[in-house]
């Protein structure tokens, strides 16, 4: 039977194909050979860059869902992407428990949006996701948290120029100091160490933000910036930060003094955010010597007043220094210890110590080692010793 259902379709089948093969006897192969060299310089420029004359389709069936003339299959020409993503991989012993001896592989990825309207603004937008924030690989501060692997927004700000030297910029989740200028020549890559002993003066917790530039001339500048709640902007029931920054910059050495100024809640009274509000001031400076081989040196200095703490305890300070090389080999290279948190007046310091090592494999990717060692002096919590790898690609 199964036989006989097959003698009985081939000859339909046969049926169908026929005319399709006359058909495409009937192409002209010299015509197609022709299109084919006329187009061998054509070059694929940016898949994102809109062309009306020949927009992106909608998917079959899909024609009149979308206005044609509202619909242009693509970014604007003065929008731009890049493309991150970092593979992380460490160990730390000592510590908590949670950090003791863990082995650990995480990831991040990022996707920066940049569009300019006028070719003097910048509106900018930037998407994460990520785990990285496990004990083991924690200290590279990559994407993660809350959201884990969910795609999410991390930040979104508008800056523009307001007249010929001064620059304002408005954001969301976005750091108060973004416009301010931090005299540091370190660029490591663990969370510690990387703001030079401006832990707190330059405030960066984030919310709904406003802020302001001014170039003076002669190397000489200034900022102002605000953070605060987004469910409670400059009012009593949010959590409000206010700063400003005066930095000189020169050829080859740089200082800057920020002075910061945020809210913070009465522990015995979580809802009253705005009972206190703590004071700090951070002077930074860096020199990079002119001959080859030396590095650069950056040093930073923070001293403040935690308000709701008692007067015998109410003063805090960090320290930092950090030496960089440029070029070390075929990448580049830095040393650097700092407190490891804020040191408590009358306290024992707690430093923290790391070496870092970057190299390019190509245009596109390239490797970060980090070993650090953090002191504890209190409790019973052991030093930290910390060896991770950081692989990046940007596309």
């Amino acid at each position: 039977m199964k036989l006989f259902r097959s003698l009985l379709v081939a000859p339909a089948t046969l049926g169908l194909l026929a005319p399709m093969s006359a058909n495409a006897s009937e192409v002209n192969l010299n015509e197609i050979s022709n299109y084919s060299d006329a187009n061998d310089g054509l070059e694929f420029v940016n898949s994102f860059e809109s062309d009306d004359s020949n927009k992106s389709p909608l998917l079959a069936g899909g024609e009149g869902l979308m206005d044609d003339a509202s619909f242009d299959g693509g970014f604007s020409e003065t929008t731009t992407a890049s493309f991150s993503t970092n593979f992380y991989v460490g160990a730390v012993d000592g510590g908590t428990l949670d950090s003791d001896d863990s082995l650990m592989a995480t990831y991040d990825f990022q996707i920066d949006l940049n569009t300019s309207f006028t070719g003097e603004d910048s509106l900018d937008i930037s998407l994460d996701a990520g785990n990285s924030d496990k004990a083991g690989t924690a200290e590279f501060d990559g994407n993660g948290g809350a959201g884990q692997d969910a795609l999410v927004v991390d930040g979104v700000s508008y800056t523009f120029p307001v007249g010929e030297k001064t620059t304002v910029m408005v954001g969301d989740n976005t750091d108060g100091s973004a416009l301010f200028t931090t005299a540091c020549a370190y660029g490591g890559p663990s969370n510690t160490l990387d703001d030079c002993g401006n832990v707190n003066a330059g405030i960066t917790n984030g919310g709904a933000m406003v802020g302001a530039s001014y170039d003076f001339g002669g190397g000489w500048s200034g900022a102002v910036g605000y953070a605060g709640s987004n469910t409670a902007v400059m009012t009593d029931e949010g959590a409000d930060a206010y700063g400003a920054n005066v930095a000189y910059t020169a050829d080859n050495y740089g200082i800057s003094l920020t002075f910061g100024a945020i809210d913070s809640a009465d522990s015995t009274d979580p809802q009253a955010v705005a009972d206190y509000t703590d004071k700090y001031t951070a002077l930074n400076g860096y020199f990079i010597p002119d001959s080859e081989g030396f590095p650069s040196i950056s040093v930073g200095y923070e001293i403040g007043e935690d308000d709701s703490a008692v007067s015998t305890a109410d003063q805090l300070t960090s320290f930092f220094v950090g030496l960089s090389w440029d070029e070390f080999g075929a990448g580049t290279a830095g040393i650097a210890m700092g407190t490891k948190t804020p040191t408590v007046q009358d306290t024992d310091e707690e430093y923290m110590y790391e070496a870092y090592y970057s190299y390019d494999i190509n245009d596109g990717m390239t490797i970060t080692p980090l070993v650090f060692v953090k002191e504890h002096e209190a409790g019973n919590t052991d030093d930290e010793t910390g060896l991770m790898v950081k692989t990046s690609f940007s596309f």
